[in-house]
């Protein structure tokens, strides 16, 4: 009896959840994504470290809508006048965390020298934050279309 009670909260928490849960899990893909190609640009190739960034930021933004659209917010609208406003406000909002995560990494890498593989970590946790936000509540917010 104390299993399936147990088994029965957590799928209630998971349910309850399920939103926060895939996002976290499908950006914690979509970072693997964007780690992956900036340092295989950065290391491997010897791309400069912000041209790296913005090829990565590039990969990972289109991963990251097809995956929130399908599956983290599960927005059904693919009527073109949907799709192009959503598309053009995740590239927007993450244009701003673009610009936000190259600020934090210029300063710390150039101004402070900090180790750029560190300082992009911490960055991510505010980006991550700052993109959930932008994406809940004005990308894929529910809407009557």
């Amino acid at each position: 009896m104390f299993f399936s009670e147990n088994n029965s909260r957590v799928q209630t928490l998971l349910r309850r959840h399920r939103e926060l849960i895939s996002y976290v899990f499908w950006g914690v893909m979509t970072t693997i994504i964007n780690y992956a190609a900036y340092f295989l640009l950065t290391k491997g190739l010897q791309v400069y470290y912000l041209t790296s960034n913005i090829i990565a930021w590039t990969i990972s933004v289109l991963f990251a809508y097809l995956v929130n659209k399908l599956f983290v917010f599960q927005s059904k609208g693919w009527a073109w006048r949907v799709a192009l406003r959503e598309l053009w406000q995740m590239v927007a909002a993450r244009l701003f965390s673009l610009g936000l995560e190259m600020g934090i990494l210029w300063l710390f890498v150039d101004v402070l020298y900090c180790d750029d593989a560190i300082v992009k970590l911490a960055a991510n946790v505010v980006v991550v934050v700052v993109n959930y936000l932008l994406s809940k509540f004005i990308i894929f917010k529910k809407t009557n279309d």
